[in-house]
């Protein structure tokens, strides 16, 4: 057995089986927001990422179950 015969990853010489028909979905479209619902998005991420996420403190049983 040569080298190359042993390096190639059989599973790749099959073909890739269709798309699941699940992956496609025929429902209602969502409805596209208004300027007004952009702009607040808009203000809530720029406060989200502004300001800094509070600290829990960590408990002793957390320290526990993390370990």
């Amino acid at each position: 057995m040569s080298s190359t015969e042993r390096d190639v990853d059989h599973t790749l010489a099959y073909p890739e089986p269709p798309a699941s028909p699940l992956w496609h979905r025929r429902g209602p479209q969502a409805r596209p927001i208004t300027p007004e619902q952009q702009r607040r998005n808009r203000e809530l991420l720029l406060l989200a990422q502004r300001t800094p996420r509070p600290r829990s403190p960590r408990t002793a049983e957390t320290l526990a179950e993390a370990s």
